[in-house]
């Protein structure tokens, strides 16, 4: 089980989770290859463009979100965010597992710190979304305890938003 040290959470020995500012190094690493992933899955998706839900380094800062950096033996191999939404549940974005870390687990370890650092910043629900393209995702995030809801975002690249509470 993963337990809070300071601004990082351990899973046994072997993943150390740091709070890494969104837009500077192992963080932008990690997420401008999400980016590139969903650009490549969704034919040129931009989830930089006017129409998609912010979710860049303002969002997944202080005070409201944080961006978490999954670190094996000192290599980031993940990372994902969390932001504060309008009504004071926040979101999870910018998931993402390095494709070499994939199928060992990560992507588990990584939504659990995000739900941990979500209630140590005292939100109680947190939300998602995936696209229609990502079938595993969805899964991945129904067996986690996120039940489908309505479209909380706009995202009109998502087919899933999912939702849970983190009592």
């Amino acid at each position: 089980l993963p337990r809070r040290i300071g601004m990082s959470v351990a899973v046994g020995d072997e993943l150390e989770f740091r709070a890494v500012p969104a837009g500077t190094g192992d963080a932008a690493d990690l997420v401008a290859a999400m980016v590139a992933e969903m650009r490549d899955l969704y034919d040129g998706l931009d989830l930089e463009s006017p129409g998609m839900p912010k979710a860049g380094p303002a969002e997944l800062g202080p005070p409201d979100g944080v961006y978490l950096v999954g670190y094996r033996s000192r290599e980031p191999v993940c990372g994902g965010g969390l932001k504060r939404l309008p009504d004071g549940a926040c979101e999870i974005k910018r998931m993402y597992v390095a494709p070499q870390a994939r199928r060992s687990g990560v992507a588990r370890a990584l939504l659990a710190a995000l739900e941990d650092a979500a209630r140590g910043m005292g939100y109680r629900i947190a939300r998602l979304d995936t696209g229609d393209r990502q079938p595993h995702a969805q899964a991945f995030y129904e067996a986690s305890g996120y039940r489908a809801v309505g479209n909380f975002n706009n995202n009109p690249a998502a087919a899933f938003h999912g939702e849970k509470r983190l009592d």
